[in-house]
């Protein structure tokens, strides 16, 4: 069973673009501490305030061993550090959700395809 870290930000819809530099400096720091990241997300249509973030884990002993590297990365602590003094982030919230078996990165084989 894998499990899914649901990060969902409130972000100041002015500084959207240090949010953007922020995600993608986690892009090269949470392979590297041993998560898989399916994703940020910024807002695109709608509320320009909310922001995601998805990492899955084998388990949820693995996101603890994962969270226990992030915190002796350099460049981990340098991400969270910037972004506390820039105060990009309002608020943020996890919570984890269970993969259903076969849906994960489910694409048709034939990318023309259409669902039913």
């Amino acid at each position: 069973m894998s499990v899914t870290c649901v990060i969902r930000y409130e972000i100041d819809p002015f500084q959207r673009e240090a949010f953007e530099a922020y995600a993608q400096a986690w892009g090269r720091i949470i392979p590297r501490c041993g998560g898989r990241l399916i994703g940020y997300f910024l807002p695109h249509e709608g509320s320009n305030f909310e922001a995601l973030g998805l990492i899955d884990f084998d388990s949820l002993a693995a996101y603890e061993a994962y969270r226990a590297r992030l915190r002796a990365d350099p460049e981990g602590r340098a991400n969270f550090a910037w972004a506390q003094a820039r105060r990009f982030i309002l608020r943020e919230t996890r919570s984890f959700t269970e993969t259903v078996a076969g849906t994960l990165n489910a694409w048709p084989q034939n990318p023309l395809e259409t669902a039913p």
